[in-house]
């Protein structure tokens, strides 16, 4: 029995490892909009089961980094207009809810938000593009963990996975010294415990990338 258990202990680490680099390749751009990712090629370049490939291109489908019909290969969705406000119908209340909670419980995380926007700030202006999104998203993502719930960082994760996805995909940002400043003053706002200018200054920074991303994505938009 115990033998069994460290098995399936082992076949869990494997998946996550495996997941983790497809989700690298993906986010990383280096996996084009469209391709497929087959399990047979995935068991092949890396050296596992089919059964390993396949669990490891579900997780990856249940972050939404990865589409798949019923009996075709996984593939890398190519994002849209409606993709994106989708995305901020979702994102907007629950970031602009973050930050009202953090001011109640008094909860703001100061030290994780500072380094942060300092990271962004001093990231090399030819790091990868993917780089710099982490970068930028890192800062929501730390807001999010300070609220101490497992299921809303989960959430959360799934969201930002797709939004990093449509950044790289459209190799489009805010710009560094934009978002610097809007993090910025979001976390002022926090720290001085003004819940309403926090979320009208977090509702005004998601909503100038709302519409930024929508330019970018406007020819694809289907009309209704």
């Amino acid at each position: 029995m115990a033998q069994d258990a460290a098995i399936r202990l082992s076949t869990v680490s494997v998946v996550e490892a495996l997941a983790a680099s497809l989700r690298d390749r993906v986010l990383d751009g280096q996996v084009r909009p469209g391709t497929a990712i087959a399990e047979t090629e995935i068991a092949t370049d890396y050296g596992v089961s089919r059964p390993t490939a396949r669990s490891a291109i579900t997780v990856l489908v249940h972050e939404g980094l990865l589409h798949r019909h019923a009996n075709k290969s996984a593939y890398v969705p190519h994002l849209t207009w409606g993709d994106v406000d989708d995305l901020f119908l979702v994102r907007t209340p629950l970031e602009t809810h973050v930050v009202r909670v953090l001011v109640e419980r008094d909860a703001v995380p100061v030290t994780a938000a500072e380094r942060a926007i300092a990271d962004l700030g001093r990231l090399d202006p030819d790091a990868p593009h993917s780089a710099f999104v982490e970068f930028d998203l890192g800062f929501h993502q730390s807001l999010v963990d300070a609220i101490g719930s497992p299921r809303l960082s989960r959430l959360y994760r799934g969201i930002k996975g797709e939004m990093h996805l449509c950044m790289v995909q459209t190799r489009h940002t805010l710009g560094r010294e934009r978002i610097v400043a809007e993090h910025g003053a979001i976390l002022d706002a926090l720290r001085a415990g003004d819940a309403e200018a926090a979320i009208r200054r977090m509702e005004a920074h998601l909503d100038g990338a709302r519409s930024s991303l929508q330019r970018i994505f406007e020819e694809d938009r289907t009309p209704v």
